[in-house]
């Protein structure tokens, strides 16, 4: 296997990765960056508004793949500073723990989360931030919302893929969900 993996990237070329894809699921993180006050206390949950997997415009959270031989804290990190620019400047633990697992399936019904390219299975976690953020050129806008407006009506309408749900289940386990 050592011809079709890209050593510096430790991922496989897009041939590969479609057959892998068709055949196991995939490790996935997910994290959800908000803005806490002095307390500690959630105040504001950030989202990106990007091309989803399925096609559409929408609102979603920092997520991707976790790589070969990556920590889970790596992959955080790498991502999060992919998306939200590096000095966001993110509080992540040596030794991170998710507040859930979500599994993503090609068929929405299955679980209420959806990618309609693979299976995956996401950590999924909450991630304070205390810099700067600038999106990436893959991300059209990042908007930071309350908890009320994060879980609004009028949100869940520009959210795919489940992750109103995840939203939802990221305040929860933070404890400010309206």
């Amino acid at each position: 296997m050592g011809d079709i993996t890209d050593t510096r990237t430790n991922w496989l070329d897009p041939n590969q990765l479609e057959l892998v894809r068709g055949q196991v699921p995939l490790v996935y993180i997910d994290a959800i960056p908000v803005r806490v006050n002095d307390l500690g206390i959630v105040t504001h949950v950030g989202m990106l508004l990007r091309q989803a997997p399925d096609g559409s415009i929408s609102r979603t959270v920092v997520s991707g793949r976790v790589l070969l031989n990556e920590r889970i804290r790596e992959a955080l990190l790498r991502h999060l500073e992919k998306d939200l620019g590096s000095m966001a400047l993110p509080n992540i633990p040596l030794n991170p723990a998710p507040f859930t697992i979500v599994e993503y399936f090609t068929d929405p019904e299955i679980s209420g989360f959806h990618d309609p390219r693979h299976h995956a299975v996401s950590l999924a976690f909450v991630v304070p931030v205390t810099g700067d953020c600038q999106p990436s050129q893959q991300a059209l806008d990042l908007g930071w919302y309350t908890p009320e407006q994060a879980t609004s009506d009028q949100m869940k309408l520009e959210m795919t893929s489940g992750h109103d749900r995840l939203i939802r289940l990221a305040l929860a386990s933070v404890g400010v969900l309206p």
